[in-house]
């Protein structure tokens, strides 16, 4: 399936030319080894792609013994995957060979031993992972200045609306957008559709494939839940001593985000948990992209991470399709009629929940931060306040570049918190927003937009 960050590595081919190797981190099964994988087939001469993960002793022991010796390293990794590798013509050129470190935080001698490689500047090199950060993947080891790391996401909408084969709906969602035209009756109710399949398949390469090739909810529900037992396996294989903490916060996250304010209460997990004895476990989700995490700013203005709150939290799973089949786990299936309901907004659920947390997911995946605005002053009505996140617009005018986002999962909602927000803020706030499953409209300042033009904003 096509996806948007094979341009980025193509640029990276092209431009860098072997300067820096390349660091893909995200999420596990969100397709990073499929995509490097398939770039080494269509635009090298020839690739080895090293799988950390199920490699055998015999190739981890080429790294342990002749990292020093880079002429016997490729030569046993020419033997040992059939592959024959091109060196570079000269420097300055793009290289002809590919070598591929998959999930390479299971080796991170072959981490660090990137800056010597990149010197030697025989071949490209691209590194994947999960789990970058955490101490016990970075442990005795120098960090390669000579790397270069990128995001990667689920599927985002723009993405599942490829694989649907819909090549016309975004660049008409984009048009209307940009001039802040609604998008007509007919193409809205469609795009609508589009997004509320997107958000109960959810961007997971695997159950999308399956959802395009069967239509089949049960099928697709039964790929998230595989995924979901993986992340749970990998808890127990790799959270070390934060292993019960991680679990009790990932298994509690649809419970908190059912709740009308999403912020997420320590209580739930214990009734005297404070924040400092968490936060390592919430780090840990959010390294392994498992989890996005949203955090208070105490301001809506410029330098949103200045007024950082780290001890109010509100925490979303990286994929609304998994928080789906996370939520509605009691008989180890969520049904085709529930998902059917879900299709057509004929269930009593809270969708706030699911709502939210695919904005949240959108936002991630075009480059925001995640921020919200909360004020529970207990002395002025008129400062209590909550708006659902705030992002910071990519420049800066004569008005500071924040703009405050409402969510609305229904058709009939208040904006007293936004009211308000406006109010106090006027002058600090760029372009408010309230995302709705209404079509395009501007009234009072407010730029009312449904929620598939999210990755937009």
């Amino acid at each position: 399936m096509r996806r948007k960050i094979y341009h980025t590595l193509l640029e990276w081919k092209k431009e860098r030319k072997g300067e820096v190797a390349l660091l893909i981190e995200g999420a596990r099964r969100i397709g990073k080894s499929h995509i490097v994988e398939k770039f080494g087939q269509e635009e090298y001469d020839s690739y080895i792609l090293v799988d950390f993960s199920k490699v055998s002793p015999q190739v981890m022991e080429f790294f342990n013994l002749y990292l020093d010796d880079l002429d016997t390293l490729f030569l046993n990794l020419e033997v040992y995957y059939r592959r024959k590798l091109v060196p570079r013509p000269c420097p300055g050129e793009e290289a002809r060979s590919l070598i591929i470190f998959d999930e390479v935080q299971f080796c991170p001698r072959a981490r660090s031993a990137i800056k010597h490689l990149v010197l030697d500047n025989r071949y490209d090199y691209i590194e994947t992972g999960s789990l970058i950060s955490i101490k016990k993947n970075v442990k005795d080891i120098m960090i390669p200045s000579e790397e270069h790391p990128i995001q990667m996401y689920p599927m985002d909408f723009e993405e599942f609306l490829w694989a649907m084969g819909d090549e016309v709906m975004m660049p008409y969602i984009q048009s209307q957008f940009e001039k802040k035209k609604p998008m007509g009756g007919t193409f809205h109710r469609r795009a609508m559709d589009y997004f509320r399949q997107y958000m109960i398949v959810g961007g997971m390469p695997q159950a999308v494939k399956k959802y395009v090739e069967t239509r089949d909810f049960e099928k697709v529900d039964e790929v998230k839940r595989d995924i979901l037992a993986l992340y749970r396996n990998d808890i127990k294989k790799y959270a070390d001593n934060q292993e019960t903490k991680v679990s009790a916060i990932f298994e509690e996250v649809p419970s908190q985000l059912q709740k009308h304010e999403k912020k997420f209460r320590l209580s739930a997990l214990q009734d005297d948990a404070r924040m400092r004895d968490y936060s390592q476990a919430f780090f840990w989700l959010s390294d392994a992209r498992v989890v996005n995490c949203c955090y208070n700013s105490t301001e809506p203005s410029i330098g949103l991470k200045l007024n950082e709150d780290r001890t109010t939290i509100k925490c979303y799973l990286n994929d609304t399709g998994l928080l789906i089949s996370h939520a509605f786990d009691e008989r180890g299936i969520v049904s085709e009629d529930l998902y059917r309901k879900l299709m057509f907004d004929k269930l009593e659920v809270n969708q706030g929940m699911l709502v939210e947390n695919i904005v949240a997911q959108m936002l991630k995946a075009a480059g925001h931060n995640l921020f919200f605005f909360s004020n529970n002053s207990r002395t002025s009505a008129e400062d209590r306040m909550e708006i659902d996140f705030l992002i910071a617009k990519p420049t800066t005018t004569s008005r500071h570049n924040i703009s405050p986002v409402e969510v609305k999962s229904s058709s009939r909602y208040t904006l007293t918190s936004l009211t308000k927000c406006i109010a106090k803020y006027a002058k600090d706030l760029s372009t408010p927003y309230v995302l709705h499953d209404k079509d395009v409209k501007i009234e009072d300042g407010i730029v009312y937009l449904p929620l598939y033009m999210t990755p937009l904003l």
